[in-house]
Order: C-alpha cells, then sequence, then structure tokens
C-alpha cells in the first residue's frame, strides 16, 4: 500500500492540483482548520480516491476531478439491484459525479452542507458489473454562483467502468450551504 500524499502547506486554505490522493485525507486536512465539507459516508461514499483535481483546470478554467471508486464484488447494492442479474444502480454513479463536484468545492476552500441540486440531463450506454475493477468519475466545471447563502457549482460529467465510459451528464448542479 502506498503512502498517504503530504500536503502542501498545512495552513493552505485551497489546494490548487491534487494528484493521488484519499477523498478522506483531502476532507481530514481542512477540517482540521476549521473547514469541513461533508460527504456521505459509509456504503453511501461512492468516491474513495482523487485520482486528479485542479480547481483552476477543465475546458472552461473553473476546476476539474477525476475520482475513483474501486469495485467490490460483494457491494451492497450488487445483492439486490437486481437478484440474479447484479448492477450498480445508475443513481449511485450520479451520485459518485455530484460528490466529485464536492471535492472540487472542498478544494477551493468552501465550506459548509454540501447539497445535490439536479441535474439536467443524464444518458446511459453501459452497467457496472462486480467483475469491474474501477469506476472513475471525470468531473469538468462549466459555471459557479455565489451569493450570501451558497455556492453553486453547475459541471458537466461522465462515468467510466475500467477505462470504457458508460454515462455522461450535464448540468450537474450541487450547492454548498454556508453555516453561520
Amino acid at each position: 500500500m502506498s503512502q498517504l500524499p503530504s500536503l502542501p502547506n498545512s495552513t493552505a486554505t485551497t489546494l490548487d492540483v491534487i494528484e493521488n490522493m484519499p477523498i478522506q485525507a483531502l476532507l481530514d486536512h481542512f477540517a482540521a482548520q476549521g473547514i469541513e465539507i461533508k460527504l456521505p459516508i459509509d456504503e453511501l461514499g461512492i468516491i474513495q480516491n482523487i485520482r486528479y483535481l485542479d480547481i483552476n483546470g477543465g475546458a472552461n478554467g473553473k476546476g476539474e476531478v477525476m475520482t475513483e471508486m474501486a469495485v467490490d464484488e460483494n457491494a451492497w447494492f450488487f445483492r439486490c439491484h437486481f437478484p440474479g442479474d447484479p448492477i450498480m444502480p445508475g443513481c449511485l454513479g450520479i451520485e459518485g459525479m455530484w460528490q466529485s463536484i464536492g471535492a472540487i468545492l472542498a478544494a477551493k476552500g468552501h465550506h459548509g452542507k454540501l447539497r445535490a441540486l439536479g441535474i439536467g440531463g443524464v444518458k446511459f450506454f453501459g452497467e457496472v458489473r462486480p467483475t469491474a475493477k474501477m469506476v472513475t468519475f471525470k468531473i469538468s466545471i462549466d459555471r459557479s454562483l455565489k451569493n450570501k447563502q451558497m455556492i453553486i457549482a453547475v459541471a458537466s460529467g461522465s462515468v467510466e467502468v475500467d477505462g470504457e465510459e458508460i454515462y455522461r451528464a450535464e448540468k450537474l448542479k450541487v450547492g454548498v450551504l454556508f453555516e453561520d
């Protein structure tokens, strides 16, 4: 097992570029400074690792991220969706894209309550089966809007399984509600 990457400057309020970092290491880094953004945990903690994140990357220079989820053939959803024909529910792929946007917002130093706010459209043309090894989520922020209560990121994204694109989404919306 590889060693956790060291984070630059333990008091940094943003991290411009991140490579090969467990998502929990990023969240812990900011939590130690009192900056918290919470992603789902346990069974709904879809993303596990940040393969690459650049807060100024992507087609619009607003941020891009590639996150990963190792496939566990014994995952809870394979047992119930569908018996005898196991596939990962498509909604969990969408959830992984939303969580990936949360990782970008955390890396930009935003903190508060993370909320999925919608999706403009999604196309499914493949499945995640228990025999798969890795699910990859790729996100590019198209724009963001900010007011006194929250910041909203609007993004485009895709999901790959073992290097093959299986979902594509547009107008993924995630907000961070600022806490008083």
